[in-house]
């Protein structure tokens, strides 16, 4: 609910932090990525940032659309529309815009591969290059 509200207020991409709370890649990924100085200054600068726990119990809500616990499941329906029902943890979603499809990246991220994904979503390059192309050009300078 928070960003969505943010989203009213800055139009930015939101990032989607998700994680379940026995996801031992997770604490890793929140150990040495979202607790690398450029990532969060990164992030904080070009998105809304979301932590989220796949597993909520909680009825979430976003864009109009409510999302409640699958049992079957044992996750939220909200993660099985970011991930399209492929669940990986941990997995960073970006929303580029509202809308517009979630788009998902499985798996632990090290602060260098992190800062490719930021820079082209974060710069707004997705939907108007691809990121092969971006990646070709792109220069990495976070360790």
């Amino acid at each position: 609910n928070e960003a969505e509200l943010s989203l009213k207020e800055k139009e930015k991409p939101v990032l989607i932090d998700l994680y379940t709370d026995w996801c031992g890649w997770c604490k890793v990924m929140d150990k040495k990525t979202y607790s690398h100085p450029e990532v969060i200054r990164y992030i904080n600068e070009h998105f809304i940032p979301v932590k989220l726990n796949a597993e909520t119990r909680d009825d979430l809500s976003w864009l109009g659309r409510h999302y409640a616990y699958q049992s079957a499941y044992r996750v939220n329906s909200y993660a099985l529309f970011l991930t399209r029902g492929e669940l990986s943890f941990p997995t960073t979603v970006i929303l580029p815009e509202k809308g517009e499809a979630p788009q998902a990246i499985a798996g632990y991220l090290e602060p260098k591969e992190m800062e490719i994904i930021l820079h082209y979503f974060g710069e707004g390059h997705y939907g108007n290059q691809s990121f092969q192309q971006f990646h070709q050009q792109f220069s990495s300078k976070w360790k």
